[in-house]
């Protein structure tokens, strides 16, 4: 079984995001003015949309990534400001334009920007902030942040394809389905550290190792929520759902690995034509529990957060660093 090496370190107990995020709790504030103010337009038809979606925001989980990995790597200046309004703008129209991919009426809990104001203003506003962040990099001479998040969008899009490609056929093995995460979630982590320490330092070692640390924080942050798909906390997901989307995660595809050919193919089917049934879905989430597919992937992920730590090791220590090391915590022990 596997043993969380560095766990030692930061056993504490787990704080929440409000407690994390107090050494740059000021940064925050001015950075939530900044991201305001950078998707302003003179159309009033977008600024109704872009308030709504302002209104409406995450839990600022990539912006903290980004403030805290350029305090962990020098002075937290302007420059670190606009790299994490970059990466909120590219994010944002992402979630704008998976929301009409995704015929998806509703976000955090909100009625989606599609079905408020239809798809295409959805698709023409996820546009607009995209052509924001460009705009605002270019503006300032943030070549390096841009290329950093243009590389992470190639990356994003890849991995959604190759995802939708593989879903049709049901053949994702382990090391697609990490080349999947790695590509879809993992590159904007990755642009989130990697942009935060390019803002601070010219130093093309540390902006990698920045950027290798996100990689390995996104990838653990995934593994935890295919976990949640299989029941393991009440997190408003509906249970299920990516097998009722036809989604081979690392739990489905490690039990399938540990079963026979017969078998293999009988639970295969059960999610390539019955997905909608969902007595058919409770029977292969019975199935990868009784497999040891969620231990399985829960030690993957423990042992992707357990390199995250290693690399944190390699920098001084500081508020900063801490502050890392307890987001990291937070991706793998998160409720939701």
């Amino acid at each position: 079984m596997f043993v969380l090496k560095n766990f030692k370190h930061y056993s504490a107990n787990m704080l929440t995001l409000g407690e994390i995020k107090k050494p740059i709790a000021e940064q925050l504030d001015l950075f939530e003015g900044k991201f305001k103010q950078s998707m302003q337009s003179s159309v009033p038809l977008l600024d109704r949309i872009t308030h709504y979606i302002v209104k409406r925001k995450g839990k600022q989980i990539r912006p903290m990534f980004v403030f805290f990995a350029a305090g962990n790597c020098g002075l937290i200046n302007d420059a670190t400001h606009r790299g994490a309004a970059l990466v909120e703008l590219l994010h944002t129209a992402t979630l704008v334009h998976d929301d009409v991919v995704d015929n998806s009426n509703e976000r955090r809990g909100f009625f989606s920007v599609n079905a408020l104001w239809k798809n295409k203003v959805a698709v023409l506003v996820g546009d607009f902030l995209l052509s924001k962040g460009l705009t605002l990099s270019i503006k300032n001479n943030d070549f390096k942040l841009l290329k950093i998040i243009s590389e992470a969008m190639e990356q994003m899009i890849e991995g959604e394809l190759l995802q939708m490609e593989k879903a049709r056929r049901l053949d994702i093995d382990e090391a697609v389905y990490f080349e999947v995460i790695r590509k879809k979630t993992a590159s904007l982590i990755a642009s989130c550290c990697a942009c935060g320490a390019a803002s601070v330092t010219a130093d093309e070692e540390v902006i990698q190792r920045m950027g290798q640390l996100g990689e390995k924080i996104g990838i653990a942050f995934q593994i935890k929520d295919d976990l949640f798909d299989f029941g393991i906390d009440d997190v408003g997901k509906p249970l299920g759902n990516d097998i009722k989307e036809k989604k081979l995660t690392l739990p489905l595809i490690h039990a399938l690995k540990q079963t026979k050919k017969a078998e293999k193919r009988y639970f295969i089917n059960l999610v390539k034509n019955h997905s909608e049934d969902s007595k058919k879905v409770k029977e292969v989430i019975d199935f990868v529990k009784s497999s040891g597919g969620l231990q399985y992937a829960h030690e993957k992920m423990l042992e992707y957060q357990d390199e995250a730590f290693r690399i944190l090791d390699t920098f001084p220590e500081s508020e900063y660093r801490t502050g890392l090391q307890q987001l990291v915590q937070f991706t793998t022990e998160r409720k939701k």
